[in-house]
């Protein structure tokens, strides 16, 4: 019981928890960001294709 109790008092990994959500957070948005970046960036290089 004494091993329970210990166990939900430690918060030592809490921090590594929130780094690691903040960087899975930093990630998908970076993903989706440069998702649409990369779309648009096709959209301008195929226009520029077309008027050459």
């Amino acid at each position: 019981m004494i091993f329970l109790k210990r166990l939900l008092r430690d918060d030592s990994g809490a921090t590594a928890i929130e780094y690691g959500l903040i960087a899975a957070l930093i990630a998908v948005a970076a993903v989706t960001i440069m998702g649409t970046v990369g779309t648009n960036l096709s959209s301008v290089f195929t226009t520029v294709a077309n008027d050459l």
